[in-house]
């Protein structure tokens, strides 16, 4: 699987389940079940390998003021969650993440943000593929801590100056 076969799965689950994370993640895993171990392997690899490039303080920072506040385990599902929609958004936000505010339609504070269930996709379809725990994918891991420069979580003024359009849109 290569990683545009990647992004137009994602995709087509994200518009079959209209956008709520949990379904996506249901039939993310049906759908993986219509391919060979190896292929949902790959898809793994694709997967980790973004969900550590977002490990990053900017994007947590973006995801404090959409969520109201994110703990380690929330930014986790957060991240996983950003994969579900899509390469333009993810690509987006890490590109500026203030540019959710603009990227982002409707925001369900009850189901968007939290894809949790997404990151555990692949190996649910690899398990029941295979009746075995998905191998090491080989990706490197996740650094000790998160890219770039520490966010001041707690300071509100410090937030709407660094995200000003999330600012605007979700907080104000």
């Amino acid at each position: 699987m290569d990683e545009t076969e990647f992004w137009e799965l994602i995709d087509a689950t994200r518009g079959a389940a209209e956008g709520d994370p949990e379904e996506q993640a249901d039939l993310l895993v049906e759908r993986l079940l219509g391919f060979d171990p190896e292929q949902v392997l790959d898809f793994a690899r694709h997967f980790e390998s973004r969900y550590n490039r977002a490990y990053r303080w900017d994007l947590w920072g973006a995801a404090w003021v959409l969520l109201d506040g994110a703990s380690d385990d929330a930014f986790d599902y957060f991240r996983c969650w950003l994969i579900g929609q899509g390469r333009e958004v993810f690509e987006g936000a890490l590109h500026d993440p203030d540019t959710l505010a603009e990227l982002l339609g409707d925001f369900d504070e009850e189901i968007d943000g939290d894809g949790e269930e997404l990151g555990y996709a692949a190996d649910e379809a690899y398990e029941q593929l295979t009746g075995t725990v998905a191998p090491d994918l080989g990706v490197p891991p996740a650094p000790a801590e998160p890219a770039g420069t520490p966010v001041g979580f707690e300071d509100d003024e410090a937030l709407a100056r660094r995200y000003p359009r999330l600012w605007t849109r979700f907080r104000d």
